[in-house]
Parts: structure tokens; C-alpha cells; sequence
């Protein structure tokens, strides 16, 4: 069922024990949202707890009650409500999803969206889910104090490259405003996720030994490639800005393989093209210029065909 912010406060409103969950691979957005209205529950005396099937990159390590996110249970736990933020899709929760047992919340901006849940809450219109929960609370008429402030401008400002994609809008930029009257540090917000270890620079100086641009100059891919220690690329986030900016290029794309698993993640960003189709014909989704899905196989295997899907869909788009 669709339903509105006001269909969300009162699902949680009618609960005594909440589970908070949001996708793998989890951005400033994903983490931003969770943490938010984790805070905002325990401030109503509710029993939360925040799931999350991955680690948690180091350059959100700042956020305020980040320490509380625990890895879901191995056996299935039942529950009155599981709230998934920022995810189009069950699987993109890792084992989440289905390790609980009880009704089921979205809230989501994903135009990939598949509506599993019981109840979902979605504008694709908005820049960022963390926009969605800023609703919420205001709408709940409770306290909106500076933590949840930190944590939501932290989602809206990453999902929206500090206000520098083609999703800022009048709506992204008053609520990134009304999140600093509650007390958000936009200075020290930026500080905190814009400083990296050596550790990064080096490895993405290593990242960017791999640029190739195809033969037109309108697809660029990266690679972080096995010989850098998963230490080094816990954090790969802003790596396929540097592919994008590239004069000329349409669609960039960054393969992060996991030699473990023998699959390889994939990134997209686009200019004019609708990568979140494209992504979801391979099993993903995302946005219209940012999206990302993960393939089985080889960066060897996987490469290749992308970069033909990529081509093909290029040039249907005439662009």
C-alpha cells in the first residue's frame, strides 16, 4: 500500500519495538535517515534497534549513535515493524530484510522502487530519503534536536553532492535550511566527510591508473582493482566523480569486484542518460543519474558487456 508521512508516524505510533534497516553498500543518505529516526524513536521511548547486512564507511564514523548499528540476527527475529529506508527493493538490504518476522515499512525516493513492503512511503521527486524523514518529524510536531539535524543534512547534502547534482532544488535547499536553525554545522559536517586517510588518496590514485574512456569519449569506467587491500577501499564513495567530470563523457562507470563473493559491483553516473533503467535491467536500481546494481563473474567477464549495454543504450536515447 502507498501511503503518505502522516500513514508512516502512525504505523510507528501503534509500536512498542521497531527494527531500523537500510541498504548495503550504505551512503550518507541511507545512514543519515536510519540514525535520524532511530533517534527520534528512542526519544519517544521506543524500543529500537538498527540492522545493517555491511560495514559502515569511516568517513561517517562521526554521526552521532553510529556504534548502536548491529549486524542482523543469524536465525529470524520477530517483531511488530521492520522500517527500510532508502532501499527500492528487499534484496538491497543484504539479510535484513528476511531475517525479520512482522509488517514491513518503506520510505523511500528510489524511482526503482518495487512496493514490498506492507506499507510504502515514497517521493521520488525529493533528493534524498533523509528529505522524507525531515517530513516526518515535522510533521510529528516532537523536538527535532541537533543530532537528528547532523544526521539528516549529512543524508541530504551526500545525496545531493552538496548541492551540486541536477537534483537540487528549491525544496532540497529549504530543508537543508531548516536543518540548520535545528543546529546542524554545515562546516563541520563537510569537514568531517570531505577529509580522508592516505590510505584513500592512495588508493585512488591506484583507482584512477585503470581510467579508460571508450572510443566515442562518452563512457568512462574506473576500476579498484585487487591488488588495493579492502582496508584502503572501505570508502570508495566520490571515486566515479572523477570519470564523470571528464569533458565529453555521458555515463561513467566504476567496477569494484569481491573476489570472495566472485561478483563485481557497478556503479553508474550519467548527464542526460536514465542510468536507474539501465541499472535495473541488471538487477539493480537508483536514481535517473546515479544508480548501481552487482553481477556475478569477473570484472573480465563483466566489463565488456556493460560497456555494450551502455553503448546500445546511448545511442537508443540519442545521445
Amino acid at each position: 500500500m502507498r501511503g503518505t508521512s502522516g500513514d508512516a508516524l502512525r504505523e510507528l505510533s501503534r509500536v512498542r519495538s521497531i527494527v531500523l534497516t537500510t541498504h548495503i553498500n550504505p551512503d550518507g543518505d541511507a545512514l543519515g535517515s536510519m540514525i535520524a529516526l532511530y533517534l527520534f524513536l528512542k526519544q519517544r521511548g521506543v524500543r529500537v534497534q538498527m540492522w545493517l547486512d555491511d560495514e559502515i564507511p569511516r568517513m561517517y564514523s562521526f554521526l552521532p549513535e553510529i556504534d548502536k548499528i548491529i549486524h542482523p540476527p543469524t536465525s529470524p527475529m520477530q517483531g511488530d515493524i521492520i522500517v527500510v529506508l532508502d532501499a527500492g527493493d528487499a534484496g538491497r538490504t543484504g539479510s535484513a530484510y528476511a531475517s525479520f518476522r512482522g509488517r514491513s515499512l518503506n520510505i523511500d525516493h528510489h524511482l526503482s522502487n518495487s512496493d514490498f513492503a506492507d506499507v510504502t512511503v515514497i517521493d521520488e521527486a525529493v533528493a534524498a530519503t533523509g528529505v522524507l524523514i525531515l517530513r516526518m518529524l515535522e510533521e510529528s510536531g516532537d523536538v527535532i534536536t541537533k543530532d537528528m539535524a547532523t544526521c539528516l543534512y549529512t543524508a541530504i547534502v551526500t545525496d545531493c553532492g552538496f548541492f551540486r547534482y541536477a537534483n537540487t532544488d528549491s525544496q532540497t535547499l529549504h530543508a537543508a535550511a531548516r536543518l540548520v536553525s535545528y543546529g546542524a554545522e554545515p562546516h563541520t559536517i563537510s569537514e568531517q566527510i570531505q577529509t580522508m586517510p592516505l590510505s584513500k588518496i592512495t588508493a585512488l590514485s591506484r583507482v584512477l591508473d585503470t581510467l579508460e574512456v571508450s572510443d566515442c569519449g562518452k563512457v568512462a569506467t574506473i576500476v579498484v582493482p585487487p591488488g588495493v587491500s579492502s582496508a584502503d577501499v572501505e570508502d570508495t564513495e566520490g571515486f566515479i566523480d572523477y570519470p564523470r567530470n571528464i569533458a565529453g563523457v555521458e555515463v561513467a562507470i566504476m567496477f569494484k569486484p569481491s573476489l570472495e563473493k566472485e561478483t563485481v559491483k557497478l556503479s553508474f553516473r550519467s548527464r542526460r542518460l536514465n542510468v536507474s533503467e539501465l541499472a535495473q535491467s541488471m538487477g539493480g536500481g537508483g536514481h535517473a543519474r546515479a544508480a548501481g546494481c552487482t553481477l556475478k563473474g569477473t570484472v573480465q567477464d563483466v566489463k565488456p558487456r556493460v560497456l555494450m549495454r551502455v553503448l546500445d543504450a546511448l545511442r537508443e536515447a540519442g545521445l
